[in-house]
């Protein structure tokens, strides 16, 4: 007879990892492109084989939008009508060379379709895309500071407020020319 999550065993996060990733329509591999985990890893935690250590629950829990408790534990959760999730749990990348950080705001079952993000440049700092799927836009709205959009050799400044719409299946890259950070919001849109 096994003994529900008593304090001298470990969590079973392998269900509830899996039913958190089934929720959103994920496969193993947009879990473990989107959390950083190798594939494998991510089978052999839902299979109950290794359980996560605090680092990689951590990457699961951002990547899937919930708490770690929430991916710890094997009790379901009532659906809230409102869900607000914390800026430290809102997955991030961060280009540290080329002074970015891209922090993903839009939920991970809506990867490939329709994504929002916040940008945020260092002065100097530069986030370079190579042309998404055929027919991608995107839409640029900056929040604070100046910045400059080129899109397939065609350049823009964008200040406060501005808002720029492109194609986003060409060469593109945001810079800020500026002495300050700069902040904008960013959303891409799948055809």
């Amino acid at each position: 007879m096994k003994i529900p999550n008593s304090p001298s065993t470990p969590p079973e996060v392998g269900a509830t990892l899996q039913k958190l990733r089934l929720a959103r329509n994920l496969t193993l591999e947009d879990l473990s492109r989107a959390a950083g985990v190798s594939k494998s890893m991510l089978s052999q935690i839902e299979r109950e084989k290794a359980n996560p250590t605090i680092a990689v629950a951590w990457r699961l829990s951002n990547a899937l939008g919930v708490s770690i408790a929430e991916l710890l534990t094997s009790e379901t959760r009532e659906n809230d009508s409102i869900r607000v999730l914390e800026a430290h749990e809102m997955p991030t990348m961060a280009g540290n060379h080329a002074g970015y950080v891209l922090r993903i705001l839009s939920p991970l079952e809506l990867a490939g379709k329709f994504e929002w993000y916040e940008l945020v440049l260092a002065p100097n700092g530069e986030l370079a895309s190579n042309p998404h799927d055929p027919g991608a836009t995107e839409h640029l709205t900056l929040l604070q500071g100046a910045m400059e959009l080129e899109v397939d050799g065609e350049k823009k400044k964008l200040r406060n407020g501005a808002t720029a719409r492109y194609q986003a299946d060409r060469p593109h890259s945001i810079r800020n020319l500026g002495k300050v950070e700069a902040k904008a919001l960013m959303v891409l849109i799948h055809s």
